[in-house]
């Protein structure tokens, strides 16, 4: 079914949909849930909500009402433990300004919470995944390897400064920065998730004229993270972005094999993926660092040098 409204459907794979109401209003809709990374309850519930919102933010909006997706095996496990997750999921929200207007619970075996959110845009303001232009410069948000510092957790490998530095990354809202792009001239959007940095950047310029040069050494990552990967704690999801993705990536001799297992690192509430004009990414980047986004940075450039393809430089 074809409707002249939706300007985001699932025709590309994205972010989220976005079905214009009026010739200034647009909804953005999304949802996600999935099993506890840490084991602290409020955290995870922290972490979920910061990681569901994320998706209205890489779109150019604003997310303004949720409604709460539960899972939970009621007969193992404590009620508390819910109660818990509730209270951090609500008082992100309320970080957020997102208002939670109800929800669904179901009696499952496994755990696992989330959001469905909508949010609001301009229908000529939106941000795709797609779209970038040569030319423009990439900037990444936030460190890269929590997906392997998750691993290491699950192992009882990890020690307590990697998992705060992960735990404070992944519950931090991508809301200040994602305000702070809307002020600059964004040809593309996406946040990084379960596909890893390398993985949404294939979405990026996939089946486009432009290719993406990817600057390892400008990459912000977890230094633990890097030592877990050499210890080869890397989560499943990590590998499978590697084989998935690896025919469209080049990468240079000079680049750390362990460092590409983090650009590959499925991640949970990563950071947004920036594509913009060089100047403006430079001022942009001044502006994030001056408002306490300190591990932003430029990791790239969109180019016609090698169109469809990742190159990753040393």
């Amino acid at each position: 079914m074809k409707d002249a409204n939706l300007i985001v459907g699932i025709d590309h794979p994205d972010d989220a949909g976005v079905y214009k109401l009026t010739d200034d209003l647009a909804l953005i809709l999304t949802l996600d849930f999935f099993t506890p990374i840490v084991d602290d309850p409020y955290t995870f519930g922290q972490i979920t909500v910061a990681n569901s919102l994320s998706d209205v933010y890489a779109m150019g909006g604003t997310p303004l009402v949720a409604m709460n997706i539960i899972c939970f095996p009621e007969k193992t496990m404590d009620i508390s433990i819910l109660q818990e997750i509730l209270h951090g999921g609500v008082e992100k929200m309320q970080e957020a300004g997102v208002l939670l207007v109800g929800g669904h619970s179901v009696e499952d075996d496994e755990l696992k919470y989330g959001l469905s959110v909508t949010g609001t845009v301009h229908p000529k303001k939106v941000l795709r995944n797609s779209g970038a232009q040569d030319g423009d410069s990439l900037i990444l948000t936030k460190p890269l390897g929590t997906g392997i510092i998750s691993t290491a957790i699950k192992a009882d490998l990890a020690n307590e400064t990697a998992i705060a530095k992960a735990v404070t990354s992944m519950k931090t809202l991508n809301k200040k920065p994602a305000e702070l792009m809307m002020n600059f001239r964004v040809n593309s959007c996406t946040d990084i998730t379960g596909f890893g940095l390398l993985g949404h950047a294939c979405e990026m310029i996939e089946g486009s004229d432009v290719g993406i040069e990817i600057y390892a050494s400008e990459v912000p990552f977890f230094t633990e993270a890097l030592e877990y990967a050499k210890m080869g704690l890397i989560p499943g999801g990590t590998y499978r972005n590697e084989e998935f993705r690896s025919g469209m990536v080049d990468i240079e001799h000079s680049v750390n094999t362990d460092l590409v297992k983090l650009l590959f690192d499925a991640q949970t509430s990563g950071g947004l993926l920036i594509s913009l004009p060089q100047q403006e990414a430079e001022t942009l980047m001044c502006e994030m660092h001056a408002f306490g986004i300190v591990e932003a940075a430029i990791v790239g450039r969109i180019t016609r040098e090698n169109p469809g393809r990742i190159v990753i430089s040393g």
